[in-house]
């Protein structure tokens, strides 16, 4: 039986496949509230929209001007939340899942530059001026939300993926796949979500999965189970790749 949180009376269930399914519903909506404790109001809960992505440690980046009040709620406070839910639906109905931590600013914004842009190629401008910089949510604690009845209290360290080396080998898997597979791609969204696009391109992979931009839409893939290096990788896709040949 799982444990009760003490403090809310929640069910706490810290379970590897419990925790890997908020991980993967982050992983799939990379459009969140971000909420920083305000300077400039004493601490009151101050909260924006905030696009993300997951590093390979599984911990949110955000792009955010020196400018923002969040960035300055910040440097006073490293406390922050973010909340990821669906753009286009009830988030009540679809879930949603609470990311509780500390923010740091990352000196060096190049190594994800490419990951974040290539989910999100519109920041490019943004991303070019000396006065943005990234941010990582370190995280402390997630509450999972799956629908009616289905709450949960997850350990980051449950959370966190798994180790991999997916950081090093992200951009040649992508570079293989766009240059020599895009026949498979296209299977992919085919099988998995009924969809035929004209053009199709692999923009990121992590242990869980990966996400094609398929025309003007990214579609999220999930791995039957983690794949923490290139060799897993493959054999995942392969194994896609099989079925869906098999159905057509």
């Amino acid at each position: 039986m799982p444990s009760v949180d003490s403090a809310t009376g929640v069910p706490r269930d810290p379970g590897p496949d419990r925790a890997r399914e908020a991980r993967c519903f982050v992983r799939a909506h990379p459009h969140g509230v971000l909420s920083t404790l305000s300077k400039r109001l004493q601490g009151a809960p101050f909260g924006s929209i905030a696009p993300f992505v997951l590093d390979h440690e599984g911990c949110p980046v955000f792009l955010i001007s020196t400018l923002a009040e969040h960035t300055r709620n910040l440097d006073a406070d490293p406390r922050c939340s973010l909340i990821a839910h669906p753009c286009a639906q009830d988030p009540q109905a679809a879930g949603r899942v609470t990311l509780v931590g500390q923010a740091e600013r990352l000196p060096d914004k190049h190594g994800l530059g490419p990951r974040y842009l290539r989910r999100f190629p519109e920041a490019e401008e943004y991303f070019g001026m000396h006065d943005f910089h990234f941010h990582r949510l370190r995280v402390q604690a997630v509450r999972y939300i799956g629908g009616f009845g289905s709450i949960h209290w997850i350990d980051a360290a449950d959370f966190a993926p798994p180790a991999n080396s997916l950081g090093e080998a992200e951009e040649s898997i992508l570079e293989h796949m766009n240059a020599d597979h895009e026949a498979n791609l296209r299977a992919y969204c085919r099988h998995v979500h009924g969809v035929q696009p004209a053009r199709v391109r692999m923009i990121g992979v992590d242990v869980d999965g990966f996400d094609l931009r398929a025309d003007q839409t990214v579609l999220r893939f999930d791995f039957d189970a983690p794949a923490p290096d290139a060799g897993a990788v493959r054999a995942a896709l392969v194994a896609l790749a099989r079925a869906s040949r098999e159905t057509g």
